[in-house]
């Protein structure tokens, strides 16, 4: 049976909406840490102008590929490993890189990997559009993010909630700029940065 994240089911449809816009003009796109795949598989679903490539690390991209193999559309890629931490990346360039629910796991390193990454990937006026919870100014959105981040920091130290300042550094690093801070629900935000033109 395919594992289901019951988060990805909640937030799938309002996301969708964001990349929508976003990612109108866009061809191609790589998305980090694809998790249970249900994303991908509900994303290239909705927007057929995209070919849309999964990834995932370790014993996670098992499932994933079974899951696109089962749900998949004919532009949706076959799950491909990747480990942000490991350079080069094995892809060509791509005009826009997508990632839900994945810098609070990550550990800060591989969160500048991350970054680097996409650096290197993304195309001139490419856009990159991540999804999950931030802090502000050092501050959080909300107490229930407060929370998780106690959880996440309890289970791993090297995890938690990033600052959007921290990122925006990172992003400005490898020329991105950004171009908008979408508010999700359950207190989350979809940050989006585009690559500066001839950069």
């Amino acid at each position: 049976m395919l594992a289901v994240s019951e988060a990805c089911e909640r937030n799938k449809g309002p996301i969708l909406a964001v990349l929508e816009g976003e990612l109108a003009a866009s061809r191609s796109v790589l998305e980090i840490g694809s998790g249970t795949g249900q994303h991908a598989v509900h994303f290239a679903r909705h927007l057929p102008h995209l070919s849309w490539q999964p990834t995932e690390v370790g014993a996670e991209l098992g499932p994933l590929a079974e899951r696109i193999r089962l749900e998949g559309t004919p532009n949706l890629r076959p799950a491909m490993a990747l480990d942000v931490r490991v350079h080069p990346w094995p892809v060509g360039r791509v005009e826009a890189v997508f990632s839900a629910n994945t810098l609070h796991i990550m550990a800060w390193d591989a969160v500048e990997h991350f970054f680097r990454g996409i650096g290197t990937v993304l195309a001139v006026a490419g856009v990159l559009c991540v999804y999950g919870p931030f802090r502000y100014r050092g501050a959080y959105t909300s107490a229930s993010n407060a929370e998780f981040d106690r959880f996440l920091r309890r289970r791993d130290p090297s995890s938690g909630i990033r600052d959007f300042e921290a990122l925006e550094r990172l992003a400005a690093a490898v020329g991105l700029e950004l171009a908008a801070d979408h508010a999700m629900p359950a207190n989350n935000q979809t940050l989006v940065w585009r690559r500066r033109s001839g950069e």
